[in-house]
This record gives C-alpha cells, structure tokens and sequence, in this order.
C-alpha cells in the first residue's frame, strides 16, 4: 500500500488514460445557478466541443475544470484523479492548460517570453522571480527557451519569438496564446473560443492545426466555440449547455438535428 498523502493518479486502461469526467456540477454565483448537475464526458484522444449561449455557463465550466471556480456540488476526474478542491497550480501539474476568451497576453513582454510564461510548472524557480533576475539557473532558462520555442514552431511561429504582441497579427496573436498552453506539455488543453475574432481562412487553418496537434500529441481537447464550421469540423462530440443545463450530447450530426439544440442556440441554418 502507497502511504504517501499524494499518490498521485491511478494506473488506468490504455482506454481511459486522459478522459475527463464531469459528474452533476453544480455552480452558483448568489442566487444564480451557473451551472445546474451538468454531466459530461471527453474521450481521451478526442476533441470535445461545448456550445450554447451566451451566458449558457460555458466558460464557468471551464473555470471549474482550471480551479478558478469551486463546484458546490458534484465530481471532477481526470486521468482517474480527483480534481476538485485542487488549485490551479496543481491541476496544472496534472497536464491541465487552457486558452483564455482573450488573448492575455502581456504587450510588454516579446512572443517567446510570453509563450515562456506557461512553462513555470516545469522550472524549478518561476519565470517571474528570473525576469527579476533572481533564483532561476541556466540551464532552467535554456530548458525554458528551447521548450517555447518549440511550441512556437508547432503554431506556425517560427520567426516570430523576438517580435512583441502588438507587432503581430490578431490571428498569428491567437497561435501565440495557444503555443504558452502548448508549452506546458498539458495531456487536457481547454480552448476558450479559439476562434473568436478569425475570418474563415484563418478559422480553417485554426482547425488544421487544432488537429494536428491533437494527433501528435495524443491530447484531450475540450474546446468552446460559436463559430459552428469549426465545432462540427473538429469536434468528434459535442455538448450543449442553455442557462447552466446540458440540453443536448452527442455526434456533430445529432447535435444538428436536435429539436432542443435548434431552438435553444443553432437555429434552422447550421454548416455541415
């Protein structure tokens, strides 16, 4: 028998490494039920959308799955480990990272320093107390630049690590943002409206390399999106929420020939 306090994650089939499950969460913000026993799955090595909208509970969700928001009720596992009640830097640990609605990114920092702030679970001192020029090796700072460099290079951004925020497109922005979650190396990447703001070549390049990353790094995807060409392009299930209820989960053709989802978000018009 393990007697650590902190085992970490079971041993799991092949088949369940890396699901997510949300078991009847529950969220409330005052009187308002954010999120109301909301229950669903993401298969490991599987991109799972959410949609629904405004203000249907999307992005509580995913601040529930980031530790930002604690559930009044209801379970979290990932990988077979408990996730509720841990904080956001231990669920990072875990291989949890997450784009924001907005970019976030920090205009007086360069693209590589930027992408390098998603890197601190790996340094053994955090990137702040090294850009105050204390606490951090070089050979942590070499780790760190080469593994952001890297996630640059897989979102397309090769040349562009010197370069500051402004200097860049808001697409080649929105891959920024995507490779300092990528640098963390997350087995669960949570997407919040990746494509918000993309006109349609730049969304289907957007979901070419959601894709690609997908297949080279075996990931769970958990994507949120209103752009309906990119959920029911990449998505291999979907769930709809509508005032914190799931509604509706199933296959992209399910989800557009629902009743429910019609009425409640997608209206008699959605892309194939």
């Amino acid at each position: 028998m393990n007697s650590s306090s902190d085992p970490g994650p079971a041993k799991l089939p092949e088949d369940q490494v890396g699901a997510l499950e949300v078991s009847d969460v529950t969220v409330r913000f005052g009187g308002l039920t954010a999120l109301d026993a909301v229950s669903l799955t993401a298969a490991p090595r599987k991109v799972t959308g959410i949609i629904g909208p405004n203000g249907a509970g999307k992005t509580t969700l995913l601040n529930v799955l980031c530790g930002f928001v604690q559930p009044h009720a209801g379970r979290l596992r990932f990988g077979g480990t408990e996730l509720r009640g841990l904080r956001p830097h231990r669920l990072a640990s875990l291989g949890i990272a997450r784009t924001l609605q907005g970019l976030g990114l920090f205009p007086g920092l360069t693209v590589l320093e930027n992408v390098m702030t998603g890197a601190t679970c790996h340094a053994r001192a955090g990137f702040w107390s090294g850009v105050a020029g204390a606490g951090r090796s070089d050979s942590d700072e070499r780790a760190l630049r080469d593994r952001a460099l890297a996630a640059l290079d897989r979102a397309g951004l090769p040349d562009a690590a010197e370069r500051l925020p402004g200097q860049l497109s808001y697409a080649h922005r929105k891959r920024v943002a995507l490779a300092r979650a990528m640098v963390a190396e997350p087995r669960l990447l949570l997407l919040d409206e990746p494509a918000a703001g993309l006109n349609p070549q730049e969304s289907d390049e957007l979901m070419h390399l959601i894709q690609d990353i997908r297949r080279k790094f075996q990931l769970t995807i958990l994507l949120i999106e209103h752009d309906m060409k990119v959920v029911m392009g990449i998505c291999e299930r979907i769930a709809v929420l509508d005032y914190g209820i799931k509604i509706a989960e199933g296959r992209p053709d399910e989800i557009r020939a629902d009743p429910k989802v019609i009425e409640a978000y997608l209206g008699e018009e959605t892309p194939a």
